[in-house]
C-alpha cells in the first residue's frame, strides 16, 4: 500500500459520517524527506507575519539542527469558548451539506507543519526543501494547512474550511525569509504531485522563475491563491507576487464586519476578501495561536474554499472555479476587496449562468424596473365637480316627479271643475 493510500484508508475513517464528529483517532505516518533545494533571490516580504526581509547576505538561513533554532512562539494549549468568528462568518458548516473536500489535493507552500497536532490532516506528502526535517519554526505553515483542512476534533470549537481534503505540504523555508527559487521549485513539485490547489500564503517581487512556475501551473489546471501582502505603512504597499499575477487568486484580509484590515495591501490586484484579522488556528506544539492577522490567512480561508468547490464540481477547470469564488463573494466594499468576503455556501450551492464556453458568470443585473412616467396617474377627484353634478341630478329628479305629479292633478282638478270632493 502506497503511502497516499495508507493515507486515504486512515482519513476517511477519522471522518465517517458526519463531518462534525470524527470516529475514531488514527496514528499519523510521515512522509519521505526531500533534499533541500537552495535558491538565490531573497523574498521581498515573506509567509505575512509582519517580518521584513533582512538583506541578502543574512538571509541565507543554514539548515541548522532543529533542536537549536525551532523556537516558534508559544501558543495556548485552551481556546475561548464558543465559534471562532471566521467560522461563524463563514458558515461552513453548511456548506459541508454540499462539500467538505474530499478528494481534492491542496498544496500548501509555506514553513512547514507540527505532524504531530491532533487536529492538522494526514499527508499524501510532505517535501521539505530546507533539509530541517517535520517541524514548522515559524508556526505558519500550520496555522495556514489547519485553515485550510484541519479536521473536526471532539471538544474543540476550531475546525478547517475543507476538513477531507488531501494536503502536500512543501516546506520552502525554515524561517519567516526564504528565496523565490525555492518558491519556485515548490510551485513546479505541487505540480508534479499533482495538486488541485496552490496555497501560497508568501509575498514576494517579481520574478521571472516565479512567474514560469505559475505560468505552468495555470497550464496544468490547479488552482492558484495568493495572499495580497500585508502592510505596516504606505511604503509596503506595492505589488506583491505572485498574487498579483493573471489567473491568480489574490485574497486580501478582512475584519470581521467585512471591511479590509487595514494591514492588507491595496496595491495588489484583490480578488475577493478572507478572514484576516483576530484569526484562531493551530500553532506547533499541539497548540493554538488566538490573534493572528495578516491576507495569509483570509488566503487559506480561500484556499479551502476552492477545495470545496474543486469537490462539488469536478468538472469545473481552475479558471472557472476561479470565477465562481469571485461571483459568489458577498460584494466589494472599497479599495483593495475585490468583490469582498468569500462565501464558501454561496460558492457550492449558487446555480449560476453560464457562457457557451461553460464558464460560470456573474448573474446578469436584474431588467430596470417601468418607468414612474410610464403609466399614468389616476388624477385627483374634483369634490366641486361631484357635488354639482349631484345636485343638478337631483334637481332634474324633482322636476321630473313634479311634472309627473301636475300631469296627474290638472287633467283631474278640471274635470271637477275644481271643485273639492264631497265627502260620503
Amino acid at each position: 500500500m502506497t503511502l497516499v493510500e495508507r493515507w486515504s484508508a486512515g482519513h476517511a475513517s477519522v471522518l465517517a459520517g458526519s463531518p462534525d464528529v470524527p470516529s475514531e483517532r488514527v496514528p499519523r505516518r510521515r512522509g519521505p524527506v526531500r533534499p533541500a533545494v537552495l535558491g538565490r533571490v531573497l523574498l521581498a516580504a515573506v509567509l505575512g507575519l509582519g517580518v521584513t526581509a533582512a538583506p541578502a547576505a543574512a538571509a541565507v538561513a543554514a539548515a541548522a539542527p532543529a533542536d537549536e533554532t525551532c523556537t516558534p512562539e508559544p501558543g495556548v494549549v485552551k481556546l475561548p469558548g464558543g465559534e471562532p468568528w471566521a467560522q461563524k462568518r463563514l458558515d461552513i458548516k453548511t456548506a459541508w451539506r454540499l462539500s467538505t473536500g474530499a478528494g481534492v489535493r491542496v498544496a500548501v507552500i509555506d514553513s512547514g507543519l507540527d505532524v504531530k497536532h491532533p487536529q492538522l490532516p494526514w499527508l499524501a506528502e510532505f517535501v521539505d526543501f530546507t533539509g530541517t526535517g517535520y517541524t514548522d519554526c515559524v508556526g505558519h505553515g500550520t496555522a495556514v494547512t489547519g485553515i485550510i483542512a484541519g479536521r473536526v476534533y471532539p471538544g474543540v470549537a476550531f475546525h478547517g474550511v475543507a476538513p477531507r481534503a488531501t494536503v502536500i505540504e512543501l516546506k520552502q523555508s525554515s524561517q519567516a525569509e526564504g528565496h523565490v527559487a525555492t518558491l519556485a521549485a515548490a510551485i513546479d513539485k505541487a505540480v508534479q504531485l499533482k495538486a488541485d490547489v496552490i496555497n501560497i500564503s508568501i509575498k514576494a517581487a517579481d520574478n521571472p522563475a516565479l512567474k514560469a512556475a505559475v505560468r505552468n501551473a495555470l497550464a496544468n489546471d490547479i488552482v492558484i491563491v495568493a495572499a495580497a501582502g500585508n502592510i505596516t505603512d504606505k511604503k509596503e504597499d506595492v505589488p506583491a507576487y505572485p498574487g498579483s499575477y493573471e489567473g491568480v487568486l489574490a485574497v486580501g484580509s478582512a475584519t470581521p464586519d467585512g471591511r479590509r484590515a487595514d494591514s492588507s495591501n491595496t496595491a495588489t490586484p484583490v480578488a475577493v476578501l478572507g478572514p484576516g484579522v483576530g484569526v484562531i488556528a493551530p500553532w506547533p506544539g499541539g497548540a493554538y495561536k488566538l490573534d493572528l492577522e495578516g491576507s495569509s490567512f483570509g488566503a487559506a480561508y480561500v484556499s479551502g474554499t476552492a477545495a470545496l468547490v474543486r469537490a462539488r464540481f469536478p468538472h469545473l477547470d481552475q479558471e472557472q472555479v476561479r470565477r465562481r469564488i469571485i461571483a459568489t463573494a458577498d460584494g466589494s466594499v472599497g479599495e483593495g476587496t475585490g468583490a469582498g468576503m468569500v462565501n464558501p455556501v454561496q460558492a457550492v450551492s449558487a446555480v449560476l449562468p453560464f457562457e457557451p464556453a461553460g464558464r460560470p458568470l456573474v448573474a446578469a443585473p436584474p431588467p430596470p424596473g417601468i418607468p414612474v412616467d410610464a403609466i399614468a396617474r389616476v388624477p385627483r377627484e374634483d369634490v366641486m365637480a361631484r357635488n354639482v353634478s349631484l345636485a343638478v341630478t337631483a334637481g332634474a329628479l324633482l322636476a321630473v316627479g313634479v311634472a309627473g305629479a301636475l300631469a296627474f292633478v290638472l287633467p283631474l282638478g278640471r274635470s271637477r271643475g275644481w271643485r273639492a270632493r264631497t265627502p260620503t
